[in-house]
């Protein structure tokens, strides 16, 4: 990869974002905590960010407008407690956000290309992949995560939807490695881009298959942005933390 490193946050957020221009595919922006150079025999746990439909193009840095991006990025912007989880997550977490092109939606080849790629280039320890998005990037996880669910220990779909089919295609495939997978969903109740019952019969389908550890929480009052509140959430990195693959 052509990696190239490039200021997008202020000084007070411990670890920069670099943008990385990836010529095997999508371009992303990393958060390193410190000390996690390749050459370290420490590994680190890896949350994989897919961003929603109005962070599509061809600059990287768009993508900070919303989402885990955004924590990392804006620290001006942010709440004291918002900033307080932006620098707890880029102490403890390896964090990715690869950009999708515009017209385009998220591609599991290449998105597992990438996977592969930092998991090569970064000391990122396999047993803790999460993999997280809102919106269309919300849609990538459900579909990405439950046709590969073997790559990941906990899917976090924030206003997406998926698929009844690919629960039971992967119930079907591998049972008992599917019933360990964490999940946790969020939804706004007057979501008017994705409607709430996108995620509650992916729930439901979670649990019929038997999920140990499956999580929905609705916003009542929340409309698409479920997000915002869902990040921001310190008891979510404690639930990552929870699980291995």
């Amino acid at each position: 990869m052509n990696l190239f490193d490039r200021l997008v946050t202020n000084a007070q957020l411990p670890i920069p974002l670099r943008a990385i221009s990836n010529s095997r595919g999508y371009d992303y922006l990393v958060s390193q905590p410190s000390g996690s150079e390749i050459k370290s025999s420490r590994r680190w746990p890896l949350i994989l960010f897919l961003h929603g439909v109005g962070e599509r193009g061809s600059n990287v840095t768009d993508i900070t407008r919303q989402g885990l991006p955004k924590l990392l990025s804006e620290n001006s912007g942010l709440s004291s407690v918002e900033s307080d989880i932006a620098r707890d997550i880029a102490a403890r977490f390896i964090v990715v956000s690869p950009q999708c092109p515009n017209y385009e939606v998220w591609n599991d080849d290449e998105l597992l290309q990438l996977l592969d790629d930092v998991s090569a280039e970064y000391p990122i320890d396999p047993s803790r992949v999460y993999f997280t998005g809102l919106s269309m990037g919300g849609f990538g996880v459900w579909s990405i995560g439950l046709h590969h669910f073997h790559r990941f220990a906990a899917l976090v779909p924030i206003c997406g939807g998926g698929r009844v089919s690919d629960v039971v295609a992967a119930a079907k495939k591998d049972p008992a490695a599917l019933r360990r997978l964490g999940v946790w969903v969020f939804h706004g109740a007057k979501d008017r881009v994705v409607p709430l019952e996108e995620s509650e019969r992916m729930i439901e389908a979670l649990r019929a298959a038997g999920l140990a550890d499956v999580k929905f929480t609705m916003y009542p009052d929340c409309e698409h942005d479920a997000w915002s509140a869902s990040y921001a959430n310190p008891e979510l990195y404690a639930w990552l933390l929870k699980h291995l693959r």
